[in-house]
């Protein structure tokens, strides 16, 4: 288990244990840290205690967390749609209902599984040995570009140039309802929710996130937009659009998800990214066109 120890400040004192730990362990879920607690594997002043306890300040907080299990990564002959690929990076359209890489729930038929099989040895170990190449994300039901790195030089190049705000992210998002502003720009920080452990949410205590949002097309109950991200916080677009009133259409987990057109899972699709070759510095601009059964749905709403 991976010791860690901190001491609780203003902020964190006179509320309970598991609270605190909360909003300090962002990555730790409710269910998760009432385990630890039950198992003697969190400590208050090094001794053993209760969720309920009201945290001091000064208290000295020992977590000993859960080494994640161990997760076997196969090779698996899954399609992949190469936009762009040379001896350095290679980048994929990814489909809508692929996991990005193994993880609880899902130890095989990702993303990192497909380009095992296609990259054979040819991928960095940067991201570790459940994440190979894997520079950055998308969720599993949102489809489109995403930069594999095939070595350990491209891998850094790429993390600094995302790190330092210098790729461009594109998406296009079907949202419900009519937006009145043809353009705005959404400056809301993001925290993991309180209530909700496994969803993100506005939340003062949250790190800086920016969206552009520009109007493509208005339909009388939908709007189609182009999306412009320059932080990538986790649910970023889907967060900050449930926020101000335009849900995605689709999404369960920040809406009700309901929609006319039996839609499962957000209508976000990322369609361009804009980046220097990490190698060459060559300017890079790529597009994925929208999945057919996004064309499909807009086809509709034309009619």
């Amino acid at each position: 288990m991976e010791n860690k120890k901190y001491k609780i400040n203003n902020e964190l004192s006179g509320i309970r244990l598991d609270k605190a730990i909360a909003l300090q362990e962002t990555d730790l879920s409710r269910v998760a840290i009432q385990r630890l607690l039950d198992e003697g594997n969190i400590l208050v002043n090094e001794k053993k205690a209760k969720s309920a306890y009201k945290t001091q300040v000064g208290d000295e907080i020992t977590i000993f967390k859960e080494k994640p299990k161990e997760i076997k990564l196969e090779a698996q002959e899954i399609p992949l749609n190469i936009i762009y690929e040379d001896d350095d990076i290679l980048v994929v359209n990814k489909q809508k209902g692929l996991v990005v890489h193994p993880g609880n729930g899902n130890p095989n038929g990702t993303l990192v599984n497909a380009v095992m099989a296609y990259c054979k040895d040819s991928l960095s170990g940067i991201g570790g040995e459940i994440r190979p190449g894997i520079v950055h994300r998308i969720d599993k039901d949102t489809s489109g570009l995403l930069i594999i790195a095939k070595n350990d030089k491209a891998h850094i190049n790429m993390s600094e140039q995302i790190k330092n705000h210098e790729v461009k992210k594109t998406y296009i998002a079907l949202v419900r309802g009519n937006m009145k502003e043809n353009k705005a720009t959404i400056d809301m920080p993001i925290a993991r929710s309180e209530k909700e452990r496994t969803k993100m949410a506005v939340s003062k205590r949250g790190k800086r996130a920016v969206t552009h949002v520009t109007v493509l097309e208005k339909f009388e109950k939908f709007t189609l937009l182009q999306v412009i991200i320059e932080t990538g916080r986790t649910h970023q677009i889907r967060v900050h659009l449930a926020e101000i009133g335009y849900p995605v259409v689709g999404d369960f987990v920040y809406s009700n998800g309901k929609n006319p057109f039996g839609v499962e899972g957000q209508m976000l699709h990322s369609s361009k990214l804009e980046f220097k070759h990490p190698i060459t510095g060559q300017e890079m601009k790529l597009e994925a066109p929208l999945p057919e059964y996004f064309e499909k749905v807009l086809a509709e709403l034309k009619k």
